[in-house]
């Protein structure tokens, strides 16, 4: 064990989360009008919808088209987020979707000096300490060719940058995995490396077994929840999820039970989530448009948004412009009705008539 970098960033994610570094986050959806435009109003019912139980957000993620949309978009949603952040009281990690670091790296660097820009403050650790950014969200470069000395060597000048930074592991996108032993060099070496996503759904570094010195482990692959978390003897210390935009209410509780030893009611929760979140995913995946992440969660959301009759609202936007099938909507739908998760109320609904 590295002591010295292990409370150091101890010391930092105490700075970063007085509160305690939440156990569910989220990469929020982008939500678009009729028209096509970025839906701030929709987007703000939402984030207020889910932070009652969720407090920290990756923005944006991939479920949120942090792949898809422009520059632009990017800091409209940001910007936007941002304020937001302060009315309720949530933090934002910035995540910077690059498919190679040295875009990736000067991007944070932009970043850094447009939040100078936007709050008039100088310092950049006083930006991460008095603002409610959490830090930045990095993937290893793309290429399935790619050695972990490559990947190491990409990652260390970000790492550099002495910002707070957490680790997405992301195959499906980079083609490549961050290793177990890559992963624990980069924790020995950089105390500002504090958290790691994983959403490959092969949970390698988790479950390695090797020291990673206090880094925080978030797993992003969906299902089977109760089964991952250290108080159920797991190896991760909590979710980001996309299914939280749908389930923050009912992932919250399954966390919840599994810290007070309420296992069964835990597992029973935990297999009428999955057994949406996989039906529709499933479908999601077969689409020939769109981002499956972000098509599986709107289409579950639909109904979070419009409550039982969401069927009779028009379908939501993809980035491309396009609405989801109906098809999808009606299997969403049905899913819920199945395993009995559908919402009594719409937020939406209840949002537009306050």
């Amino acid at each position: 064990m590295n002591r010295p970098i292990r409370e150091k960033r101890f010391a930092l994610i105490a700075r970063l989360f007085p509160e305690g570094i939440p156990r569910l986050w989220c990469p929020p959806l982008t939500h678009y009008t009729d028209v096509g435009d970025i839906d701030l109003a929709r987007m703000a019912a939402h984030l207020a919808h889910m932070s009652r139980w969720i407090k920290a957000y990756l923005v944006p993620g991939t479920t949120g088209d942090g792949w898809e949309m422009s520059e632009e978009e990017i800091r409209q949603v940001l910007a936007f987020d941002l304020d937001l952040a302060e009315k309720l009281n949530i933090q934002i990690l910035i995540g910077i979707l690059k498919t190679d670091a040295e875009v990736a790296h000067r991007y944070i660097v932009d970043t850094l000096t447009w939040l100078q820009e936007r709050t008039g403050i100088r310092n950049k650790e006083e930006i991460i300490g008095k603002t409610k950014v959490c830090g930045f969200t990095v993937c290893p470069p793309q290429g399935s060719h790619l050695s972990q000395e490559q990947i190491y060597s990409a990652l260390v000048p970000i790492l550099e940058l002495a910002v707070p930074v957490a680790l997405y592991q992301l195959p499906q996108v980079t083609k490549n995995e961050i290793s177990p032993e890559t992963v624990a060099k980069l924790a020995a070496e950089f105390s500002n490396f504090y958290l790691l996503k994983d959403s490959s759904g092969y949970d390698k570094v988790a479950l390695s077994g090797l020291e990673l010195n206090g880094v925080y482990l978030l797993r992003g692959a969906e299902g089977s929840y109760t089964e991952w978390l250290r108080t159920n003897d797991g190896s991760y210390d909590g979710f980001l999820l996309g299914s939280a935009n749908c389930f923050a209410k009912e992932l919250n509780s399954i966390i919840r039970n599994l810290s007070t030893g309420n296992l069964k009611v835990a597992q029973k929760l935990s297999e009428r989530v999955t057994g949406v979140v996989d039906e529709v995913s499933n479908y999601a995946a077969s689409l020939p448009a769109g981002n499956s992440f972000a098509s599986a969660n709107k289409a579950i959301d639909h109904f979070f948004a419009y409550g039982a009759e969401a069927a009779n609202f028009p379908p939501p936007r993809i980035h491309s412009g396009e609405r989801l099938p109906a098809e999808i909507i009606k299997m969403a739908g049905h899913a819920l009705t199945r395993f009995d998760l559908m919402p009594a109320k719409g937020y939406l609904i209840n949002s537009r008539r306050s």
